[in-house]
């Protein structure tokens, strides 16, 4: 199995990486500094999220040094603003955050659909949270919860459009997780971790379009 992932250089998408690579699959860990990447197992990619055309030649890069790919996972995002509020929100911080809490991910989809579908058996994985929840939501962080909301709906999406694909599309909360966005006091990284490299690699007959927290459905 051949599985990207964003975000790798710390953090999640780090501990994501040594997961997989641990469990013997080809791991691309993609940082926009990616000697921050760099890792035993892991092959270091430069990608910038919110560029085009750094989601385009990864895709190239990917197709040419590994032929083909078997798993995205949206790691990367920023901005949890929890200084903030709705009614008085810097429009342009929402906006910075949706360039790659939301399009960040689609572009990337977009630009290795091609790799997912010869795959055969194709997974994503959008890591989200529950701030992204309607079900629970309330006030504050209003970059980060509307633009994860927007990830939950587009991981819907993308579901139902890539079913007959056989490609697989889940949003995974890691929980609260002792990162550099989490701050101290959550849960440890390993743990958050396990949870988005279950959906990296369900079996064929897996869920699709869920969203799960160690392995279990939150609500939307």
């Amino acid at each position: 199995m051949i599985a990207l992932v964003t975000g790798a250089s710390r953090g999640l998408g780090r501990e994501v990486c040594r997961q997989l690579a641990d469990a013997g699959h080809t791991v691309v860990g993609a940082a926009r500094s990616p000697e921050a990447a760099r890792a035993p197992g892991v092959h270091p990619l430069r990608l910038d999220v919110t560029s085009p055309q750094d989601a385009a030649d990864a895709a190239a890069t990917v197709a040419e040094r590994f032929g083909g790919l078997d798993v995205l996972v949206n790691n990367a995002a920023i901005t949890y603003d929890t200084w903030q509020r709705a009614e008085s929100a810097d429009l342009d911080v929402v906006r910075t955050a949706a360039e790659t809490n939301l399009y960040g991910p689609w572009r990337l989809v977009q630009a290795v659909l091609p790799l997912l579908r010869a795959s055969g058996h194709g997974r994503i994985v959008n890591v989200s949270s529950e701030a992204g929840s309607l079900a629970g939501m309330g006030g504050g962080t209003p970059a980060y919860s509307v633009t994860k909301a927007a990830l939950n709906a587009l991981t819907r999406l993308l579901a139902a459009e890539l079913r007959p694909d056989g490609v697989l599309v889940n949003a995974v909360c890691p929980g609260w997780v002792a990162t550099d966005m989490g701050g101290p006091g959550g849960r440890p990284v390993a743990d958050g971790a396990a949870g988005i490299v279950w959906a990296a690699t369900l079996p064929d007959d897996g869920p699709t379009g869920g969203f799960f927290r160690d392995g279990r459905p939150l609500p939307w």
